[in-house]
């Protein structure tokens, strides 16, 4: 890092005021807020539409160019005194029916604290500086999730996209449309436009930070998934006139199934540290789903996770010989989604360290600590874009997608810390 660079990083870091961020957290908390404290505020639904307002506002107060494109992805744009790709940060506004104030808003948030910061500190920076707020991150309205990053990285996915339909029979297509219509004042870009580097900063929605009382995470990668569909098969029946001896019963081979499933899981979880078998069986279908008729059949999900692909490799292996054994070919399975781990590179991971090492050592507190996402987040399509990097700040009880979801107001403020060091850094390359 040229002298330049450190001194940029260093005077935005020190320019971060989290009294300000603390109030554009409850401020934007409110468009969506619940008496529980959570907030409810899932992509593009009339409340949605109304934050977007909210932050396009207070982007422009900012002195930031505002644009969008075709999913209605919203950049805040800084501009740079030279005519270079941008820095990028960011998350995304929509939240689970039930979440909470901070996943991924408060990424949205501290990126405009940072814009905020640098106006304060006086710093121009070569490079512009772009804070983004993804469309449908969760998913939980349309489906799949991070329909606004993948998109923008890979824009052949927005048609299918514009196909989904949520449980109200609303397609994903109108809703885009008429957001975009409710925005006319908002310029359109083209998707995929070059980005010089990547940084999202979010909670961390796990307990590892908590309880290493650490207040900053470097994460390394996110976690490898595969999700498969198990159907089992078997001969709906009476529940009292036929005999044990004699069923057929879908319900029976699912359930010995899923032992076998957990048995190997707590096998490869006990081989290597740090590797981890993450498995859950989530979605369950039992057919006819009658009290009194044993099960003709059963059909469930498995999404297995790890850091390691080998070691979902050695899961799916498993699941075709447990599938193959079982009764006349009764069981069937099938992966219908599967992503790579997300490695980011080892100059951004420095650059971050360097970022959260120097807000950590300010306030006292424990040196950051390296860890890797078991969630996705929309770095992990930026990953594949431009070089990438996540900061990670505790979550109160690894509690998120919850109303409960919290974390405490210092922490937040060194997570922006961290965030504005980096920014300025790299905006100065």
């Amino acid at each position: 890092m040229t002298f330049q660079e450190q001194q940029a990083a260093e005077r935005a870091q020190d320019h971060v005021d989290g009294a300000r961020l603390q109030a554009a957290i409850a401020e934007l908390a409110a468009f969506g807020g619940r008496a529980d404290g959570g907030v409810s505020r899932e992509a593009l639904t009339d409340v949605d539409l109304a934050a977007r307002r909210h932050l396009i506002a207070r982007a422009r107060a900012l002195g930031c160019e505002v644009s969008t494109d075709d999913c209605a992805n919203l950049f805040f744009r800084r501009a740079g005194t030279a005519d270079l790709p941008p820095v990028l940060t960011g998350s995304h506004a929509d939240t689970q029916p039930v979440g909470g104030k901070l996943d991924g808003a408060y990424g949205v948030l501290a990126g405009l604290e940072v814009i905020a910061a640098l106006n304060d500190a006086g710093i121009r920076t070569p490079r512009p500086i772009e804070v983004v707020a993804w469309t449908n991150e969760e998913g939980s309205r349309f489906g799949p999730g991070a329909m606004g990053s993948s998109a923008f990285v890979d824009p052949a996915c927005l048609p299918a996209y514009r196909d989904a339909v949520d449980g109200a029979g609303v397609r994903f297509g109108d809703a885009l449309d008429a957001a975009l219509a409710a925005s006319p004042d908002v310029p359109r870009r083209p998707m995929r436009q070059p980005m010089s580097a990547c940084v999202e900063l979010h909670i961390e929605q796990g307990p590892v930070l908590e309880r290493a009382a650490v207040p900053l995470g470097v994460v390394g990668g996110i976690q490898s998934v595969r999700w498969y569909r198990v159907t089992c098969a078997g001969t709906m029946g009476h529940a009292g006139t036929t005999p044990m001896r004699e069923r057929s019963d879908a319900m029976a081979t699912a359930v010995d199934i899923a032992q076998q499933l957990y048995a190997f899981a707590a096998t490869e979880s006990g081989a290597a540290a740090g590797t981890e078998l993450r498995l859950t069986l989530g979605r369950w279908q039992v057919s006819p789903n009658s009290v009194n008729t044993i099960p003709g059949k059963v059909e469930f999900t498995v999404d297995a996770r790890c850091v390691d692909e080998a070691v979902l490799e050695r899961f799916e292996a498993r699941l075709g010989e447990i599938a193959a054994r079982q009764h006349r070919g009764s069981v069937g399975f099938a992966c219908f989604f599967r992503r790579p781990p997300t490695l980011f590179p080892p100059a951004m991971l420095s650059l971050v360290g360097r970022a959260c090492e120097r807000a950590s050592a300010r306030a006292g507190l424990a040196a950051p600590l390296q860890l890797t996402s078991g969630a996705f987040h929309d770095a992990m399509y930026l990953a594949g874009h431009c070089p990438t990097a996540m900061i990670f700040v505790p979550s109160k009880g690894g509690i998120s997608h919850n109303a409960a979801e919290d974390t405490a107001p210092h922490d937040l403020f060194l997570g922006a810390q961290a965030l504005a060091y980096t920014v300025a850094a790299l905006a100065h390359q």
